[in-house]
């Protein structure tokens, strides 16, 4: 009868040839340590290859001499003193040998069951590792659809980024030509009554009470009118600009009996509508005009001194380029901004 032992030797080597196919997986460094732990593994099968050889050697000779100590025992039955003494000697021998072999088939037993552990522990561990690796593919995998993502959605905002700049360039570039045709234009009045600057992106054009209007008067002066004859003939040819029209007063109250007007509300509100009227009068279209009455609430000097109430008695003409292309490129960024995105 085959000898289990034998049979879960075999059974082990075949597990350990069979380990390096799951360590196709493993990274170089964990393949290395298996293959050094395989390495002792094979060392420890061959040993335990060679007492089981030397023990079938011995076991074979075992048998042999029992054999022959059989046919000596035969032979020697006749024989009474040294025939028994034979006997006696030869069952000893046997006895001996037949705990030897007994010895030698436990230590062998032990020493295959050892292996078989140590085997099954390789295969247990290598099918953890294998499946750490598979895991870990999982999510490179993930990460690698994420950068992906992440990468297109950066090229986008990229591009994106790229026509807003170039649309703030544009914005810019108009408000400044704009300005530099509104100063050409408008050149010719004193400074003190009119001015012409850049604050937030937009152009602001100042003009003095004294250029426009007499002391609690909503009517245009002749000469105010002119100035704005000359700003209306630049806004018709700058259809993309926007126009708000601001009317400030200083502090001091209205004169009781001005016809039609109650407080500041009333005449910054009612000169800024007469310029409004003017400048669509000479060309500018309605709908980009707005006007708009201030009061005595945004100040430009604190009116303390005739000369600082002279300078808050003003009107504001804000032009602002239509900002059209630059509020798409930004609708445009919004609805490009993936969920979850800036968390």
């Amino acid at each position: 009868m085959k000898n289990p032992s034998l049979a879960l030797l075999g059974l082990s080597l075949t597990l350990l040839a069979s380990s390096p196919a799951l360590t196709s997986c493993v990274t170089a460094k964990k393949y290395d340590d298996l293959r050094a732990r395989q390495a002792a593994d094979e060392q420890g099968k061959a040993d335990a290859e060679k007492q089981y050889r030397t023990a079938t050697a011995e076991l074979k000779k075992t048998s042999d001499e029992l054999a022959q100590l059989r046919l000596d025992r035969k032979r020697l039955v006749n024989d009474s003193a040294e025939t028994g003494n034979a006997y006696r000697k030869t069952k000893t021998l046997y006895h001996e040998l037949s705990d030897s072999y007994d010895k030698l088939l436990k230590n062998s037993d032990r020493e295959l069951a050892n292996k078989s552990a140590d085997y099954n522990k390789v295969a247990k561990d290598l099918a953890r590792r294998e499946a750490e690796l598979g895991e870990l593919e999982t999510t490179l995998k993930k990460a690698k659809t994420d950068n992906d993502r992440l990468a297109a959605d950066l090229a986008v905002r990229e591009t994106r980024l790229t026509e807003l700049t170039q649309a703030l360039a544009d914005k810019d570039k108009a408000v400044n030509d704009l300005k530099a045709r509104v100063s050409k234009a408008l050149l010719s009045f004193n400074s003190s009554d009119l001015q012409v600057k850049l604050k937030d992106g937009k152009v602001y054009v100042s003009l003095s009470e004294q250029l426009l209007f007499k002391s609690g008067s909503t009517k245009v002066d002749p000469k105010g009118q002119e100035a704005l004859k000359k700003l209306a003939t630049v806004l018709q040819e700058q259809k993309d600009v926007n126009v708000v029209v601001e009317g400030h007063t200083d502090n001091v109250p209205i004169r009781t009996g001005s016809v039609g007007i109650t407080d500041n509300w009333d005449l910054s509100a009612l000169r800024a509508t007469e310029i409004a009227r003017l400048l669509t009068t000479n060309g500018v279209t309605p709908e980009r005009v707005t006007a708009s009455g201030r009061s005595q609430y945004v100040p430009i000097a604190t009116n303390d001194t005739p000369a600082n109430k002279a300078m808050n008695r003003r009107t504001e003409i804000i032009l602002t380029p239509k900002l059209d292309e630059l509020f798409q490129i930004l609708d445009s960024n919004s609805s490009t901004v993936p969920a979850g995105a800036g968390k």
